[in-house]
């Protein structure tokens, strides 16, 4: 029997963590509800759930700043909440980590939605499609889907989900330029529920990491008007 995906509601609204939390065990996920972020990091930690999601107004921490403390041990992906809806706090959440962003209030059927798209990519459905393997080699960098490695120059990347999964589709296709709105298909899903505006956060954390000079990227790089592509480079 296939294991349940365990989510952790870090969440400091009680009914709010409850409703979702059933709603989830209903969908055939293990929930489990942390009412502040001590508690959720504990949680994370002891439990290790496979997807996590984040109130941003937690009363003992901010959750983007949460967000940020479980990406320096975890590459678990988050989804934060938040009553606040403006793009100032979203491109926050998502540079601090964040995989995706749902604002209050919100539908019960798409947030499992959501989560349910990250798990059928994740779990390699989609890695059927033409032009992808389980592994590549592009210039510099290296990255295995099986394993969820990514090396460059023989030196460890530490990407969360998103960022592995973003920089896999276009090293995979190498010289390829993509929109944003066909990057935010294939990596996010949801038939552009996201903002576009994701996309660019994720380029420029990925050239904080990939690139000697972010400024200047020399694989990730800008096609002005079209979108952005990979390329292979000299080494």
């Amino acid at each position: 029997m296939k294991q349940s995906k365990k989510i952790l509601i870090i969440e400091d609204e009680r009914d709010m963590a409850r409703i979702i939390s059933l709603y989830l065990d209903k969908q055939g996920y293990e929930a489990k509800t942390a009412n502040t972020a001590v508690q959720g990091l504990l949680e994370l930690a002891s439990w290790q759930p496979h997807y996590i999601i984040l109130d941003i107004g937690l009363p003992d921490l901010d959750g983007i700043e949460v967000c940020r403390r479980i990406r320096e041990i975890s590459d678990v992906p988050v989804l934060i909440l938040s009553a606040r809806g403006s793009s100032t706090d979203k491109v926050l959440g998502l540079g601090f980590g964040a995989d995706d962003y749902m604002t209050k209030p919100f539908e019960l059927a798409e947030l499992a939605a959501r989560i349910a798209a990250y798990f059928r990519r994740h779990d390699g459905q989609v890695s059927s499609r033409k032009g992808d393997a389980d592994a590549i080699n592009a210039g510099p960098l290296s990255m295995n889907r099986k394993q969820y490695t990514a090396a460059m120059g023989g030196n460890e990347l530490m990407l969360s989900a998103k960022e592995f999964e973003l920089l896999y589709h276009l090293a995979s296709h190498s010289n390829q330029v993509f929109s944003k709105s066909r990057l935010l298909d294939a990596v996010w899903g949801l038939e552009s529920h996201g903002d576009e505006n994701t996309v660019t956060v994720y380029i420029r954390r990925l050239r904080e990491k990939l690139e000697a000079d972010p400024s200047n990227p020399a694989y990730l790089i800008t096609v002005w008007g079209v979108g952005y592509k990979f390329s292979a480079g000299e080494g």
